[in-house]
């Protein structure tokens, strides 16, 4: 499986880019139909101390893409929220494929 990384007004990151890979290598080995992933970290401009830290995931598999957006106070809680949504995501396309 092949990942991808982008920053955008964020200076690249080694230990955020260990991080988001350990989550998603996780969601690879329970759904090996994933073929690739692509992670995006950005900051936005809010006057709320808890939101501004966004970070965006893609998930490449049969069918249509998936897209996980969450936006925290870190980019470590960004991750995690992003790969939970994903995982709800996987869980419920596993299912449909099932059923065929």
């Amino acid at each position: 499986m092949n990942i991808n990384f982008e920053y955008d007004g964020v200076k690249a990151s080694n230990r955020l880019e260990i991080l988001a890979a350990k989550k998603i290598e996780k969601l690879f080995d329970k759904y090996d139909f994933i073929v690739r992933a692509d992670v995006f970290f950005k900051t936005e401009n809010t006057s709320k101390p808890d939101k501004g830290m966004i970070c965006n995931m893609r998930l490449s598999a049969p069918g249509p893409r998936m897209f996980s957006e969450s936006s925290n106070g870190s980019f470590e809680a960004s991750i995690a929220q992003s790969a939970d949504d994903l995982e709800r995501q996987l869980q419920k396309r596993k299912a449909k494929m099932r059923a065929r």
